[in-house]
């Protein structure tokens, strides 16, 4: 229902702001994330999620479409509602909760508090594909040479190793080595499989 709100920011803690929007002031819940990335100055746009209870209208702000995005995912999973997919934010980026959950990291989604090891493994099984395809759109974008990622990965399974092993191994290089050539892929590859 309401999707953004622009306006003066007249009040900014660590876990709400208030954005007055033509006299009118808007309290929005944000994680630490958002309240890290608010720009100072009084003028300010945070993406919104609006949650309707039987006896409560709740605004989550949020710094970008991103963040949004992945609080309405996490609070889509039984067990996750939005205060703790909002400390799970506070407590990572949208980028690692979003990589977290495609590589199926346990432990990591489980170091947030409030989530136990059934929640944690629910949050990546429910979650995992709806992930991989925004992920994968973003890899595509952000990785201009695939052919070395794949020239690596053929080379590894005539080596022998399990391709999807491989696979999870070779695109970690790659998230920190973006211009690696096939060569330096293989070797990295090598220590760590």
């Amino acid at each position: 229902m309401i999707t953004h709100i622009q306006g003066k920011l007249t009040e900014k803690n660590p876990t709400s702001v208030v954005i007055d929007c033509n006299g009118v002031g808007y309290m929005l819940n944000i994680s630490l994330h958002t309240y890290s990335q608010i720009p100072d100055g009084d003028h300010l746009k945070l993406y919104t999620h609006l949650q309707v209870k039987e006896d409560s209208h709740t605004l989550y702000g949020f710094s970008s479409l991103a963040e949004r995005e992945i609080f309405r995912l996490l609070i889509s999973v039984s067990g996750i509602g939005s205060s703790i997919a909002r400390t799970m934010l506070s407590s990572l980026t949208p980028k690692q909760v979003r990589e977290g959950i495609a590589v199926g990291d346990v432990a990591l989604i489980q170091s947030i508090k409030g989530i136990g090891a059934k929640t944690a493994q629910r949050v990546i099984i429910d979650l995992k594909d709806k992930i991989l395809k925004i992920y994968d759109i973003d890899e595509v974008s952000v990785s201009k040479d695939n052919t070395n990622k794949d020239e690596a990965l053929s080379a590894l399974e005539v080596l022998g190793f399990v391709k999807k092993q491989a696979e999870r191994v070779v695109d970690k290089i790659i998230m920190t080595q973006p211009d690696a050539n096939v060569e330096t892929i293989i070797k990295q590859a090598l220590k760590n499989l």
